[in-house]
C-alpha cells in the first residue's frame, strides 16, 4: 500500500516532510510509522470507527452512553483545539506535527464516538481557547493540559462502564491519549517533574467533576 495518499491528507501544509527530512534516511520510515502515518495507518478513523459498538443495536446501560456522552465532550475540545492550532502554522516543525497527527486522532475519535452513540450524541459544545492555538508556547502548555486530562478522564470512568464491549473501545482510545501526552511533554522539555514524559509508575483518573472543573475555562456554551 502507498504511503503518499495518507500522508497527503494528513500533511496538508508539508510540515511532517519538513520534520522527516531532518531525520537520517535510514531511520525517517521508522519515524513516520512511529507518528502513526505507516501504510494502514488510520488517518480519518474510517477503520478505527468499527471498533466501536452501535449503542442502537444492544442494550447499552443509560450509564455507559452518558460515559461516552462525557468522553465526546472532551474529544469535541481537543479536537478543536488542535483544529485551530494546526491553522496557525507554527515556526517550530514539531510543533505542527504533534498538532497534526494529533488533531488527525481526535477527529477520528469524535467520529467514532458519534458513530457509536448515534442520536443520543451530545451536540458540539463551542469553545473558546483565546490565543493558545495560535501562540506557539501557549499552545504547547496548553497542550498538556489537556492530553494530561484526557488521560485522567478516560482512566476515572474505566472502572464505571459497565457493557464490555464499550470497556474494549473505551480501553482503545486511553492510551492513544496516554501517547499524545507524553510525546507533548517531551516536546516542552522532558524535565521532571512538570514535564517529564513518564512521571510516575502509577497514574490516578479523575471524576467527571474535577475533568469538566480543568476544561470549563474552554467551554463557552
Amino acid at each position: 500500500m502507498s504511503l503518499l495518499p495518507q500522508l497527503d491528507q494528513l500533511d496538508s501544509d508539508g510540515a511532517i516532510r519538513e520534520y522527516a527530512d531532518k531525520v537520517d534516511p535510514a531511520t525517517r520510515a521508522v519515524f513516520l510509522r512511529k507518528v502513526g502515518i505507516g501504510a494502514g495507518a488510520v488517518v480519518a478513523g474510517g477503520a478505527f470507527a468499527g471498533s466501536f459498538p452501535a449503542l442502537g443495536r444492544a442494550a447499552t446501560p443509560k450509564s455507559d452512553v452518558d460515559i461516552l456522552n462525557f468522553a465526546l465532550t472532551l474529544e469535541f475540545l481537543e479536537a478543536e483545539f488542535y483544529t485551530l492550532a494546526v491553522n496557525s502554522n507554527f515556526p517550530n516543525p514539531e510543533h505542527r506535527l504533534f498538532a497534526q497527527v494529533v488533531k488527525a486522532h481526535e477527529v477520528a475519535h469524535v467520529k467514532a464516538l458519534q458513530g457509536a452513540l448515534g442520536p443520543a450524541a451530545v451536540k458540539k459544545p463551542k469553545f473558546d481557547f483565546g490565543d493558545a492555538t495560535t501562540d506557539q508556547g501557549k499552545f504547547a502548555g496548553t497542550a498538556q493540559v489537556l492530553e494530561d486530562t484526557g488521560v485522567a478522564a478516560y482512566l476515572g470512568q474505566v472502572g464505571n462502564i459497565k457493557s464490555k464491549a464499550v470497556l474494549a473501545a473505551a480501553g482503545s482510545i486511553l492510551p492513544v491519549e496516554a501517547r499524545h501526552a507524553a510525546w507533548i511533554r517531551d516536546i516542552n522539555g522532558g524535565k521532571p517533574p512538570a514535564t517529564n514524559p513518564a512521571p510516575a509508575a502509577f497514574e490516578k483518573g479523575k471524576t467527571k467533576a474535577q475533568i469538566l472543573a480543568a476544561v470549563a475555562p474552554y467551554i463557552v456554551s
